[in-house]
């Protein structure tokens, strides 16, 4: 009894030293413990998400993949699954577990080893919240009283919710919202009871189970837990076998994006990092951009197909890589397969390898083991490129373009497959709406994964030609009209040390005098160029900055004129919007509004809007734009952003021989190389998105009118006549195309070569949108070769866009500013109407004509044989 007694004694004092020793590490560890309570209010960590206008997915930023859900989303087998598996007794605890413990102690003294865990799930959430993976004793410690703590603050419901929703479950997927889309491509509530059960094994050990790498043990896995829901009864046998015999099919699945808009996505993320730093990419902030998913797809596709048909037009380059050669060992299908794998596909190409080539058709082998047929129709086009103005004969047979052991690039055309290659050129489109600025859509080039370079905002290019309805807005501004005679004739100019400068129209005829609306339809350089030397080189470069072009981006030469000034994409098509919507400087922004997790609005974007055609709004700049300090009060208060983007230097490059026009350059855009500017091909991404209330009054809802309504009105009209031409005119604009394509009057724009065809565009607009498409090489060094230019390069990717971004609109007039008249002219003289043809022709008032046309007389005489003679 004694024994017993003091056995008795003993338990009791090892029971308040153990209480005591708790209490006194309790103690030790309490500074060292988190509040608990700002669990309340936790936040999780969420990834960044872009959306279109219309709210589509468009992109994901952010290494953690999470979907919140709710405990009253989630499926009930769902919970059960985790509860049998994690902590079968977590209703019934307080935080810790002991007959849990209990029973992991027992089981590793009979195993010699652990074979379960203790911890609880409200021990798990305190690990993942509060503290790290460390095994030491002081962690377990700190576990545990966190537990307690935890579940004094919270209630069951609140501490399961939490821990479905926080805990890791494999392939950057946190909570079972994601994983559920990570694994099966499914919302929680779709999810199969097997699949259930494969999620709820997952926390164990995320990596070793998982099924995509490790289906085998993710399978064993996932009985082990259907094992235990039957052991706790929350599922029937019958239904445990169900689920036990089904297939694990499991495969990694990316957010559903509704359409790809990588570039403008990209401009998103960095504008969201300068905004929040890298909490960008866990706070959960949902981002509103201002693209729709029908043009920005028109827009994806315009470029690509434009650049694929161009790269078609100068022939094929050859295989991609060679695997084997002709004698060579042919590679294994699994080699293939490996090989393909790990090749990237740009946009529609899709590689493949050739596995045999003759006669008429060559069998592929794509990245799945696929095995396909190619015919020989669909590699007809692939003469041998040689250089970018010449190509080898025409191919006779498969063999003449592919042969086995080549990985090559095809595409879908129709229904049907064709020999492709990824393109050398590349391209970029910009549409805006003119009213406000917001970005419709955005192309920065072929493909995003082939070149993170984004041309619409990046590339820095000489405009060619498509600066010159800046140039004849400056004339007309300084009082020329669309009447107004320019000499169509060559020009040789003294540029001084001995040497002369000699623009060339492209092709090289010449008219003589025409009126100013045919030579800007015509695009005829000499006619630019005397218009140049008539207002001044710096009257048209202070000109140009109403339009939002950084001054330092301007060459003060004569051959400005003929586009040696650069630009970015986005930058010409701002400059057309003034045309389109009454002379008014919106600035673009591509986000409409920006919102945190809770779904409140944090940013909502208020851009300063075009008033139109007849607001009686003043022009900010004076009348002739020669207040050099009222240009630069306008260009910071306005253009910060652009003109950071574009602070490359610009390097007269001169050279003394001008290199002839291409006769086969219909769109009279070649600028002369005496003044071909050497331009930085990278500026940085500007930062539109920043709209800073403070610079404009609240109270002023309007951009700057920077040029009059009637002027925007008078080079907007001209401008269509370079697609629509002139009726009776006897002559089409060069981008005649357009009309033919489009079949609508309300359409405007022109074509823009440069030198050696190194860049071509086509800028133009029709009714609220605004676009502009540049191609070229991003080699400065390299044209596009013989017959290219902005008609034939540029203008059918603006065509194809513009179809659906017009379809549906009704034809739209232009409202006429209460300053401009209408009179009619001789079309000869510009001159009111003296017997010759005649059209109606618009003015600003006070400008028009006052003379009237006339033609000389001629006297005759009549010999004595009855025969008539000019007497002069």
């Amino acid at each position: 009894m004694k024994f017993v007694k003091y056995l008795f004694i003993i338990a009791i004092c090892c029971f308040f030293l153990g209480i005591g020793a708790i209490f006194g590490l309790y103690k030790y560890l309490e500074p060292e413990l988190p509040d608990v309570s700002t669990l309340k209010e936790v936040k999780l960590q969420m990834p960044m998400q872009v959306f279109s206008a219309e709210g589509e997915l468009i992109a994901q930023f952010g290494e953690m993949r999470r979907i919140p859900v709710t405990l009253k989303q989630m499926p009930p087998q769902l919970i059960h699954a985790f509860l049998a598996t994690e902590d079968s007794r977590f209703y019934e605890h307080h935080g810790l577990d002991p007959i849990g413990i209990a029973r992991a102690l027992v089981v590793a003294v009979g195993a010699g080893s652990a074979q379960q865990g203790a911890s609880t799930i409200t021990q798990q959430l305190a690990r993942n919240f509060f503290l790290s993976p460390e095994k030491t004793i002081t962690r377990k410690a700190k576990e545990a009283f966190l537990a307690i703590r935890i579940e004094r603050s919270l209630t069951k419901d609140e501490i399961l919710e939490l821990y479905l929703n926080k805990i890791y479950l494999g392939s950057r997927a946190y909570g079972i919202g994601a994983a559920a889309h990570v694994y099966f491509g499914k919302d929680v509530s779709q999810l199969t009871l097997s699949e259930m059960a494969m999620i709820a094994g997952l926390p164990k050990a995320p990596s070793s189970y998982n099924p995509i790498n490790y289906p085998d043990r993710a399978l064993v896995r996932r009985n082990t837990v259907l094992y235990r829901m039957l052991e706790e009864k929350y599922i029937t046998q019958q239904e445990y076998m169900e689920a036990k015999n089904s297939p694990l099919v499991a495969n990694y699945h990316k957010p559903e994006v509704a359409f790809t808009a990588s570039y403008l996505a990209e401009m998103v993320r960095q504008e969201m990092i300068d905004r929040f730093g890298e909490n960008a990419y866990t706070d959960g902030y949902k981002v509103y951009t201002t693209i729709t998913k029908s043009l920005q797809t028109a827009a994806t596709d315009a470029v690509r197909n434009n650049i694929i048909d161009y790269d078609m037009r100068h022939g094929y380059r050859g295989p991609e890589h060679v695997l084997w050669k002709g004698a060579e060992t042919p590679w294994e299908k699994q080699q293939i397969v490996d090989f393909l794998k790990g090749v990237s596909s740009y946009g529609p190409l899709v590689p493949a390898v050739v596995t045999k080539a003759e006669g008429q058709q060559a069998t592929l082998m794509l990245h799945d083991g696929e095995a396909l047929a190619l015919p020989f129709s669909a590699m007809r086009w692939a003469r041998p490129f040689i250089n970018d103005r010449a190509m080898g004969a025409s191919p006779r047979k498969v063999t003449d373009v592919v042969k086995a052991g080549q990985q090559i690039w095809i595409r879908k055309s129709g229904e049907n497959w064709v020999l492709s290659q990824v393109p050398g050129v590349n391209s970029a489109l910009i549409s805006l709406d003119p009213h406000d600025g917001a970005i419709k859509a955005l192309v920065g080039g072929f493909d995003f994964n082939q070149s993170k370079f984004n041309r619409v905002t990046q590339s820095v290019r000489q405009a060619g030609s498509n600066i010159k309805p800046f140039v004849y807005a400056a004339a007309l501004d300084k009082g020329m009209t669309l009447s107004t005679l320019l000499t169509d004739l060559p020009i040789t100019l003294n540029v001084g040390g001995g040497r002369t400068w000699s623009p060339k129209n492209s092709p090289p005829t010449y008219a003589g005098p025409l009126r100013l609306r045919v030579g800007l339809g015509l695009s005829k350089n000499v006619m630019i160029v005397r218009a140049m030397r008539a207002i001044g080189v710096d009257y048209a470069a202070d000109y140009l900055q109403r339009f939002g072009f950084p001054e330092q981006n301007i060459s003060r030469t004569e051959s400005l004129a003929l586009g040696a000034a650069s630009f970015t994409p986005l930058q010409l098509a701002r400059g057309y919007a003034v045309f389109a919507n009454g002379g008014y400087l919106v600035d673009p922004y591509f986000i409409s509004k920006i919102e945190d997790d809770t779904g409140a609005i944090i940013f909502g974007a208020k851009p300063k809007v075009a008033c139109g055609f007849t607001c009686d709004i003043p022009v900010v700049y004076g009348p002739t734009a020669k207040s050099q300090a009222l240009v630069s009060n306008t260009v910071d208060l306005h253009n910060q952003e652009d003109a950071a983007a574009t602070a490359a230097a610009l390097a007269a490059a001169a050279t003394a021989n001008p290199e002839p026009a291409d006769p086969a350059d219909d769109s009279s855009d070649d600028v002369d190389p005496l003044t071909e500017n050497a331009v930085n091909n990278i500026a940085p991404v500007p930062n539109l998105a920043k709209i800073d209330p403070s610079k404009v009054p609240p109270a002023d809802p309007y951009a700057p009118h920077v040029i009059s309504s009637e002027l925007a009105f008078l080079v907007q009209d001209a401008l269509k006549s370079d697609i629509s031409g002139e009726p009776g005119g006897g002559w089409n604009g060069t981008g005649w195309r357009a009309a033919r394509d489009l079949k609508r009057n309300d359409i405007g724009g022109k074509t823009g070569t440069t030198n050696s065809s190194k860049d071509a565009w086509f800028s133009g607009f029709g009714p609220s949108t605004v676009t502009s498409v540049w191609i070229g090489f991003d080699d400065h060094r390299r044209g596009l070769g013989r017959g290219e230019a902005g008609a034939q390069s540029a203008q059918p990717a603006w065509i194809n866009f513009m179809k659906v971004a017009l379809n549906g609109l009704p034809v739209q007039t232009t409202p006429q500013p209460k300053g401009i008249i209408s009179v009619t002219i001789d079309m000869s003289t510009g001159q009111l109407p003296g017997g010759g043809r005649s059209r109606s022709e618009y003015f600003i008032k006070g400008t028009e004509p006052t003379a009237r046309a006339y033609s000389e007389v001629g006297t005759t005489v009549t010999d004595s044989g009855g025969n008539t003679h000019e007497l002069f």
